[in-house]
């Protein structure tokens, strides 16, 4: 008994030695934490960063910093920079790079100006170490940047602008401490200047060059092995980290560039982003956020005045400078109060690029012992500054877009928005629903209605049960990416009888198809089962033929007729393509009249839609060649036809699937079909026929289609 009473408290002997038991802890820790922060009203991040404090060697010595706490350290940071990069709205920061530039101009500059007299007046250092501890001002870490990821506000222009100027702050920092470095063991000469160019040279070729190509071959080789991406992004990931030691930067930009190279090919609302984020959030942040509280030695106030003095210059110095940045940003560029404070929230933390830059300076021997110590609890009021600002200023953003939303109706109706997914073939099912998380709004409740229906003959109880059986497989697509999905197996006369029924049991505002597939009469696409539901269905329809992976698309190809505009549907179809835009970060491009790319435009201003999206001059219908001149393989192309009593209805569209299977045959293809109002538009508007009469004779035939 006395043996196994030694040997259990031999186990709880600090710092603690059990990996199990240790590992436990930090769970325990990032489970309970947040919540206990939460009933002070305070973000999570900080409770972290304390009981970092708390449990590390300068507290209570629960743990202390061995390989295994910084290898996970290092991860979660690497994973926050990464995450970062993929976040970021590629069309926003296309269109606010110059934003980008200016932020990280300010940011970087200013500090320095601010940090460099201060370290030479007051703390009297002389130039070197002077320049190396302000331009630690000048850095920032987005320790923050779980709260806007959690609230949802990522796509916020101030929020691209201040992750955008992240590489650019971060990355001029790193090459100072580069130049300090090479100057302080004699080696700054020309021999050092070509090593640095050519490596940057060969860096940024492989990660914006050779990287996505490889990518998009291993997705589309293993597209069916989900788990294999996920490892392969994570071995891209820290590759790409040591690359960036390797050329002479930090760990922590090459994760970021690793995100902006794969920004294309991991879509926000794709199980693979989904699998990304949990896993980061749920355990190698957290990981990171505790060990940066462990480097904190709270001990460093009570040893004497010139601590304390170099804490307060630099905590207070950096802070000033990260809100002067702030400051003249939001002056700049016109942006709210509550934009400045985000921006300020997200670049006041400081914890990688400075800890690097302030340990590397002290081994060399440039810094001295109260500049590392003041550093450590600069990181710590810096964080914990940082977590205040930007929660604070994340929650008005959000409320102010609240507002936003609930004063438009129609968005507020688009936002409850239905899809129905009708399948025969239940093969092709996945590429459907990955397109269908693409396109669907967020914010909608509905969860996706995948539907089969199953003939009324005598096999058809046995069929309904393997359908219903069938059908429930395909949950498990839509839950990796937390969407829902609905599953229903119904009996009924034919496929349109059943599709039209369930449409308006569940009041469908959108349903997607897959191409008819008839070896060798696709020409007969627009036909039969297709032309009957079409005609018979008055909803949004989209026929998608999807060969490809969507991410591996360059372009959305827009071919839209005359009167487009002038359509029920035209602002469903063009919501989903634009929200398609910004989940690839690829442009689009409308081919038709100005007319209806100014309706368009003024629907993408009207919502503050993110992407771009420009116009081609086309009218040539009947001679499909000058357009496949146009168009490479890449190219997503978007159809959007009209039923044949519709406005913009003209004869020419019939041909067009035929025409698109045999030029674009490469291609993933969309024909939409969008929704008629008939008590609202006459056509007689338009072109001054008889309406009324041909609507007459169109529902004749629908009401004989039906008898039949």
């Amino acid at each position: 008994m006395e043996n196994f009473l030694e040997f259990i408290a031999h186990e709880f002997d600090l710092p603690l030695s059990n990996p199990v038991l240790i590992f436990a802890l930090i769970l325990m820790i990032i489970l309970i934490a947040p919540f206990v922060m939460r009933k002070f009203k305070l973000p999570g991040i900080i409770g972290l960063i304390i009981s970092g404090v708390i449990i590390g060697p300068y507290g209570f010595n629960f743990l202390e910093k061995n390989i295994a706490i910084d290898l996970f350290s290092t991860i979660g940071l690497l994973y926050i920079m990464f995450i970062a990069g993929l976040d970021l709205d590629m069309n926003e920061f296309r269109s606010n790079r110059n934003k980008s530039l200016s932020f990280g101009i300010f940011t970087f500059l200013l500090p320095l100006f601010i940090g460099f007299p201060l370290c030479q007046i007051v703390l009297g250092y002389d130039n070197n170490a002077s320049l190396l501890v302000a331009s630690m001002f000048s850095t920032h870490t987005l320790v923050a940047y779980p709260i806007v990821s959690r609230l949802g506000i990522t796509k916020n222009e101030a929020v691209a602008v201040t992750v955008g100027g992240t590489i650019f702050t971060d990355t001029a920092v790193l090459m100072i401490l580069a130049v300090i470095m090479g100057k302080s063991q004699g080696n700054l000469n020309t021999e050092f200047w070509i090593r640095l160019v050519v490596s940057l040279t060969v860096f940024l070729t492989l990660m914006f060059w050779i990287i996505p190509k490889i990518t998009r071959w291993f997705f589309n080789k293993l597209e069916s092995e989900k788990h294999a991406h996920y490892i392969f992004v994570l071995a891209v990931v820290f590759f790409s980290a040591y690359l960036a030691h390797l050329s002479g930067l930090e760990p922590i930009i090459g994760a970021f560039i690793a995100g902006l190279a794969l920004n294309r090919l991991i879509p926000n609302t794709s199980a693979l982003m989904n699998r990304i984020e949990f896993i980061g959030n749920s355990l190698f942040i957290p990981f990171f956020l505790i060990s940066v509280g462990m480097l904190v030695d709270v001990s460093v106030v009570f040893n004497g005045p010139r601590a304390l003095l170099i804490a307060g210059v630099l905590t207070i110095g950096a802070i000033f400078g990260k809100w002067l940045a702030a400051f003249f940003t939001q002056k700049v560029f016109k942006y709210t109060k509550a934009q400045r404070q985000i921006i300020f929230g997200l670049s006041t933390s400081h914890a990688a690029a400075t800890l690097a830059v302030i340990l590397v300076g002290y081994r060399a021997g440039i810094l001295d012992e109260h500049i590392l110590n003041g550093t450590v609890i600069l990181i710590l009021i810096t964080c914990v500054v940082a977590s205040f600002a930007t929660e604070r200023a994340a929650r008005k953003i959000v409320f102010s877009e609240k507002e936003v939303l609930l004063s438009s109706s129609e968005k507020l109706s688009f936002n409850n928005e239905h899809i129905l997914l009708p399948i025969a073939n239940l093969q092709n099912i996945e590429k459907l629903l990955e397109f269908i998380i693409l396109v669907k709004d967020k914010k909608s409740t509905n969860p996706v209605t995948v539907l089969s229906v199953v003939p009324n003959n005598d096999e058809a109880e046995q069929n309904i049960i393997a359908s219903r059986k069938k059908l429930e497989e395909f949950k498990k697509h839509g839950a990796a990416a937390e969407v829902s999905i609905n599953t229903i197996a119904t009996i009924d006369l034919n496929a349109t009888a059943g599709i039209s029924r369930i449409a308006k049991e569940i009041t469908a505002d959108i349903i997607v198809m897959g191409w008819p597939r008839k070896a060798g009469i696709l020409e007969k696409l627009i036909g039969e089962r297709i032309y009957s539901i079409i005609n018979n269905v008055d909803k949004n329809l989209f026929i998608c033929h999807l060969d490809k992976l969507p991410v591996t698309q360059k372009r959305i190809v827009i071919l839209a007729p005359s009167l487009a505009e002038k359509e029920v549907g035209f602002e469903t179809w063009v919501l989903k393509v634009m929200k398609l835009s910004s989940e690839l970060s690829i442009p689009v491009v409308m081919f038709g009249v100005e007319q209806t790319y100014k309706a368009a435009l003024k629907i993408v201003n009207k919502y503050r839609l993110s992407g771009s999206i420009s116009f081609t001059q086309f009218t040539g219908w009947e001679d499909f060649l000058q357009i496949s001149k146009l168009i490479s393989q890449d190219d997503l192309l978007m159809l959007v036809s009209a039923r044949s009593d519709a406005v913009s209805y003209q004869k020419y569209l019939d041909h067009i699937p035929s025409k698109l299977e045999k030029h674009f045959q490469e291609n993933n293809k969309v024909i939409v079909f969008p929704q008629q109002n008939y008590q609202t538009i006459s056509r007689k508007t338009f072109n001054g026929k008889n309406f009324t009469l041909r609507r007459k004779i169109v529902h004749e035939r629908k009401n004989k289609r039906k008898m039949l």
